[in-house]
This record gives C-alpha cells, structure tokens and sequence, in this order.
C-alpha cells in the first residue's frame, strides 16, 4: 500500500549529503539524545506496538546508529514509530527513542524528503496510512 521504493530511499540518503558521522551528530543534536548509552537490552523493542510493522526493530535502529549503518537512515522504522513512548519508558538508560526517530526524521524533512507524499494517494489509503506519515508529509509541504 504505501509506496517505498528502497533504491530511491537510498539515493535520497545520498542527496542527504551527509556521512554517517555527520547523521549520527545531527541526529544527537536534534533529539538530545545520546544514541551510544544504548546497551542493546532490547526492551524498546519488546514495548513497541508496531515492531512487528518495522524492518529494523528499535533497538536495531539505534545499533545501526552506533555502528554508523546506512540501513539505519534507509529502513521504514523511523516512519512507523507512532512516538507512543513506550521504548523511553521500558529503557533503563533512559534514552528517550521517540526523540532519536523524530531526529532521524527530521533529516529527511528538512531537505525536503519523505516516506510518503500524499499526491495521487487515494481516500482509503490515506485512511489507511501510520498518523505520523501524514503528519511527516503534511509538515513537508508547510515548511
């Protein structure tokens, strides 16, 4: 249903303009979070009421963030992550995953990239679509 292409994902990391390094700072400094306190418990990822929807669990997301992995910034967790703030509230380091997903997003946003344009998508499948895809297209467009 929502159209994502993993090429054109990937080019458009390219068009980021941006190294790992670089990502991984920026995210850092958009979420206020540091992605190394993570010890890979995995109860982020046991907490989520969408891992199953994800590609790369939570706590994957952010061991591709400190392994400095491109399949962090190319997988579609960062856009189904409801920002429910069940992983902050089951870690016990205490970082705060929402925040570190709504950086990640916000990379993308701020060169004018997204998961979803809602061009050409119809009623139903707008209906249909994660809130947060909306709010990340819709967010887009006003900028």
């Amino acid at each position: 249903m929502t159209r994502f292409n993993l090429a054109s994902r990937e080019s458009e990391l390219a068009a980021l303009e941006l190294s790992m390094d670089e990502v991984v700072e920026k995210v850092e400094e958009l979420s206020g979070q540091n992605v190394f306190e993570c010890y890979q418990c995995g109860m982020c990822s046991a907490g989520c009421p969408l891992a199953e929807e994800m590609d790369l669990l939570p706590n994957q997301v952010l061991h591709a963030l400190q392994m400095k992995d491109e399949a962090a910034m190319t997988a579609n967790s960062m856009w189904i992550c409801a920002s429910c703030y069940s992983c902050q509230v089951r870690c016990p380091k205490g970082v705060d995953l929402a925040k570190v997903m709504e950086g990640m997003r916000q990379i993308y946003l701020r060169k004018r990239f997204d998961h979803v344009s809602l061009d050409g998508l119809s009623h139903r499948e707008i209906r249909r679509l994660p809130q947060i895809a909306i709010v990340a297209s819709l967010r887009k467009k006003t900028g």
